[in-house]
């Protein structure tokens, strides 16, 4: 190539340069995840999309959703005609503190609870046993 058509080819790329318009733009990060400072209405499609995607599952999953099995009319009735013992015994032991009928000492069984009674110096003693999973909780009602 000679000098003249380095020369012409040197001129239209400057030309060029000086008549093409150049634009840009600023580059803007928007995080997505809310927890990072996007958008909170992003979190529940988030949530949903990593959901679909999981694959694995808790191994307590299966105990969970068996103890929340409906019991049947058997065992409800049980656990109302408990629930009431122990209410009318709560009904008596604040009797015997707070009015004329005393509690006989000794031990109650009701359902699976074991129920001791004691008159102690300091009260009436009343201690609880689960006798199915061993829980244990003592009441003392001081005398007044």
């Amino acid at each position: 190539m000679n000098k003249l058509q380095q020369l012409f080819t040197l001129l239209i790329l400057i030309g060029a340069g000086f008549f093409t318009e150049v634009a840009a733009q600023q580059l803007v990060y928007r995080p997505i995840n809310p927890a990072f400072g996007g958008d909170t209405f992003n979190y529940s499609w988030l949530l949903s999309s990593a959901q679909a995607q999981d694959s694995t599952t808790d191994p307590s999953e299966a105990t969970r959703t068996s103890s929340f099995q409906r019991a049947t009319s058997l065992e409800t009735f049980q656990q109302q005609l408990n629930s009431q013992l122990l209410s009318q015994l709560s009904r008596n032991l604040v009797t015997s503190q707070f009015g004329e009928e005393g509690l006989d000492d000794g031990t109650y069984n009701i359902g699976t609870l074991e129920v001791n009674v004691t008159t102690t110096p300091d009260g009436v003693s009343i201690a609880i046993v689960d006798q199915n999973t061993g829980e244990s909780t003592e009441v003392i009602i001081p005398f007044f």
